[in-house]
């Protein structure tokens, strides 16, 4: 555990705060934890970053799961075996992560993030309305592979924009409101938080005297996200996106070209 000051400790509780609020609303809260935590720890290998940031984003999106889960119409059945999916799929990517050139993806990850921001500008009502179509076979099984095996798997290589990813999959495919979505995505989360866990655990690359203390402001913040997109609903939510979105791209292109 390397020597950390006080008011950084308590600076990255307050951030832990602040993304486990954005997770739960949509995900991307990786956006302000994980810099931070790189920031914070200067002399500390990367790696021990995205552990400890794992140990304590696991947290926030569990307590956004149980919260979502007791009021929200979420199916659980399909949010579980997504989340199982996820699990297997996000542990593999970080056994491969230190093998990825992370500037060559960043550029089609802006222009993925880019074209999704494009596209909830130009439909208005995408995701904020229900529908009463029932997903067929095809979509459920493009769903599974989509967000359970795909997602899964680059939470664990890269991560940035994960949550955000997956509710966005799921209003396309599945056709859910972007609470619903939103409500699931947190249960999928879950999975590839647990999966990338448990590699960085094994390799002893989580710093947990710093995550416990982090993962509690975390939870905090999760709760309080969960239950003012509850209460506030999908157009929230879509308002949270979209903001969200241009944080991510604007993050990626600083890393990309300026730094």
């Amino acid at each position: 555990m390397p020597d950390i000051t006080v008011t950084t400790a308590i600076a990255l509780c307050l951030v832990a705060a602040a993304a486990g609020w954005i997770d739960a609303v949509v995900g991307g809260g990786g956006l302000l934890q994980l810099p931070a935590l790189l920031i914070g720890l200067p002399d500390v290998s990367p790696t021990y970053a995205l552990g400890t940031n794992k140990a304590v984003a696991v947290t926030g999106t569990s307590i956004a799961a149980v919260t979502f889960a007791r009021t929200s119409p979420l199916d659980r059945r399909l949010a579980l075996r997504l989340g199982a999916l996820a699990l297997v799929s996000s542990a593999g990517g970080a056994l491969l992560a230190s093998a990825v050139d992370r500037r060559v993806l960043q550029p089609l990850i802006m222009v993925m993030l880019l074209a999704v921001a494009a596209f909830v500008v130009l439909r208005p009502r995408f995701g904020t309305a229900p529908t009463e179509r029932v997903p067929s076979r095809r979509r459920a099984a493009a769903a599974l592979l989509v967000a359970g095996v795909g997602i899964g798997f680059y939470d664990g290589i890269l991560g940035p924009g994960t949550g955000t990813f997956l509710v966005i999959s799921l209003v396309a495919l599945l056709h859910m409101s972007l609470l619903t979505a939103s409500a699931t995505a947190k249960v999928v989360n879950v999975g590839t938080n647990l999966g990338a866990l448990a590699v960085f655990g094994a390799h002893g690359t989580v710093l947990w005297a710093l995550a416990a203390p982090m993962a509690a402001f975390n939870m905090a913040g999760g709760w309080a996200g969960a239950h003012m997109a509850l209460r506030r609903g999908s157009g929230f939510v879509r308002v949270v996106l979209l903001a969200v979105v241009t944080g991510l791209v604007a993050r990626l292109a600083w890393e990309q070209w300026w730094m």
